[in-house]
């Protein structure tokens, strides 16, 4: 026994918007016993899996597309007009489970198209919540990764900036600040979620504090993409794990102090196992 001090992070966890989904998910598989998610529900295959087992039903667009009267879960990150009309002529009951962050990121990129403001959204080209965010621009919006993604010779007088929620937000104003200095004039709409963001600070100021960190994420998540780097620059020893079976005995010293924390689209029930294998060691 390496006699190892073991804590989770009390703030990591799922977001409110996944508990919502998932909250939303439990109630039906216990009436019904099964119900059809368009997606993933949640970025973590092991959460997934969970609820697989209860009756969930994970489907792809094409599937959706001939499916007929079932009921059919929105997961968190929100969807396109075209889902719910398909849904409509298909007499299909959507379950929305949409983000209320994110359906009001959606409402307010639809107002500014509307309006004819030229709009770019700060996000990753396929990720479910952009793709939704698109579908409220006719799919005309340009997605970017990072700055040098754009094309900014070929960029108008001014555009609308808006982010994916779960960006950094540092980055964010990053990018508006070098494309300003370039002379491009920028209407910045902060739409990142705060619960997000101020995970950064943190998640720096647990990761400091441990000799050894285990960082818990769906390989899928990109919040958990960003927040392990987050911690990775807090503290060199951080280790990204997506299960009990990517855990290292190597890692760890005698009388080590470790950290175990996690993204947004984490389960605690995944971080409470990973502690209980780690202590063990």
């Amino acid at each position: 026994m390496l006699n190892l001090s073991v804590d989770i992070d009390a703030n990591s966890g799922f977001c409110f918007g996944v508990v919502y989904a998932i909250e939303m998910a439990e109630q039906i598989l216990e009436e019904q016993g099964y119900l059809y998610c368009l997606g993933d529900i949640v970025h973590n295959d092991e959460e997934v899996q969970r609820l697989q087992h209860k009756g969930l039903r994970i489907i792809d667009n094409d599937s959706f597309s001939v499916l007929r009267n079932e009921k059919v879960l929105i997961r968190a990150h929100g969807e396109p007009p075209s889902t719910y009309q398909l849904a409509l002529a298909n007499n299909i009951q959507l379950i929305d489970a949409s983000c209320p962050v994110v359906l009001k990121l959606q409402n307010r990129i639809k107002r500014s198209y509307d309006n004819g403001e030229p709009i770019f959204i700060f996000g990753k080209e396929g990720h479910a919540e952009v793709i939704g965010l698109k579908g409220q621009t006719n799919n005309n919006a340009v997605v970017f990764g990072s700055y040098t993604e754009l094309q900014t010779e070929l960029l108008p007088a001014q555009i609308t900036l808006y982010s994916q929620t779960t960006k950094s937000t540092a980055e964010l104003y990053n990018i508006k600040d070098t494309l300003e200095a370039s002379g491009a004039k920028v209407d910045l709409k902060d739409t990142i979620c705060r619960q997000v963001s101020n995970r950064d600070l943190e998640l720096r100021e647990f990761a400091a504090h441990y000799d050894t960190v285990i960082f818990v994420s769906g390989k899928k998540s990109s919040n958990g993409k960003m927040l392990y780097q987050v911690c990775k620059e807090a503290n060199s020893k951080t280790h990204f794990v997506s299960g009990l079976s990517d855990l290292q005995p190597e890692w760890f010293k005698q009388n080590d102090r470790v950290g175990i924390c996690g993204a947004t689209s984490s389960p605690m029930w995944l971080m409470e196992e990973v502690r209980d294998r780690i202590i063990n060691l």
